[in-house]
């Protein structure tokens, strides 16, 4: 056996162990989404107006729709991410401007995107923004999917 075979499985291993290594940051669990509302139906009249938010049943511990543009909208899980084994869900405040999580880490997201905008008990997985779905909108119905 010469030194050239010798060592190729020990290159091959060596390219391939960097792949097994695993993130063990918890994550909000995947649920699969796609759900179309009319937003012209009197239960989504919040969201007839730019700057208008509702509540939608589905993802993991529910939906935030906000729209954000005339026909733009944003989708988020109201899952915190901060601490997703806790299985806590953010609300949104009276401003209308920002998620809170008020019984877990305390944490706020902005409506707009899901950024986390602060993290006043620097619970681990800071950083992490609210999971937001994809979206369409043909100027009746909006489509929300992952």
């Amino acid at each position: 056996m010469n030194l050239r075979s010798a060592l190729f499985p020990l290159a091959i291993a060596t390219l391939l162990v960097p792949g097994c290594k695993k993130d063990n940051t918890p994550t909000v669990p995947y649920t699969a989404v796609d759900i179309y509302i009319n937003v012209n139906l009197p239960e989504y009249n919040a969201l007839a107006a730019v700057g208008g938010w509702a509540y939608i049943t589905g993802g993991s511990e529910g939906l935030i729709v906000y729209r954000k543009a005339v026909d733009a909208f944003t989708a988020m899980d109201r899952h915190c991410p901060v601490q997703p084994q806790d299985l806590c869900k953010v609300t949104v405040n009276d401003d209308g401007i920002l998620a809170v999580d008020t019984t877990c880490c305390h944490c706020t997201f902005l409506l707009q995107d899901g950024t986390l905008v602060s993290n006043p008990d620097n619970a681990a997985g800071a950083g992490n923004p609210l999971l937001l779905y994809h979206t369409t909108f043909n100027g009746t119905t909006l489509h929300i999917y992952n």
